[in-house]
């Protein structure tokens, strides 16, 4: 249906937003959609804000009209890790399954996977995954749903063809 899907990557980071640390994660999802046949159109740094986090992803979604959105950082258990609340204050529902396939994964690498706080769901025809902080994290989590997002973005988008064929 759709060749390239318009996707945003937002890396949430008190630190990476005043500019005293390299931003990675997000430069790895990046590169990683595109080599997947995504178009990062949108990249940008905000800090642990709810306010903050979810106008980008109400922009991104509404008005830019980005297929996917993937966030990195803010999933854990630290008070500063708002992430996952902005999150579910925008979207229309959740996609349990694609949070529960990374932790899935991840626990076989390590125990601390159980922390993540990450979520996914949808918001109007926008799919918005949370990823972990690091690269790494990045790396592992966004190889595990990569094969199913086209899919699941075209259904989004409206394609009306069978998933059984």
């Amino acid at each position: 249906m759709v060749s390239s899907f318009k996707a945003g990557v937002l890396t949430i980071s008190d630190k990476g937003s005043r500019g005293e640390r390299v931003d990675e994660s997000g430069k790895t999802a990046a590169e990683m959609l595109k080599a997947a046949g995504f178009d990062p159109v949108k990249i940008k740094i905000v800090p642990d804000n709810i306010r903050q986090i979810a106008d980008t992803l109400i922009d991104w979604a509404d008005k830019q009209k980005l297929s996917l959105i993937v966030t990195s950082g803010g999933t854990g258990l630290s008070p500063t890790d708002l992430t996952p609340q902005a999150m579910r204050s925008v979207i229309d529902y959740e996609v349990p399954g694609i949070a529960e396939a990374m932790r899935a994964e991840s626990l076989k690498k390590t125990p601390h996977a159980m922390l993540s706080r990450a979520v996914a769901g949808v918001r109007g025809r926008c799919l918005i995954i949370n990823l972990p902080g690091s690269p790494r994290g990045v790396r592992e989590n966004l190889t595990v749903v990569l094969p199913a997002l086209k899919h699941g973005l075209e259904k989004l988008a409206g394609d009306p063809s069978e998933c059984a064929v």
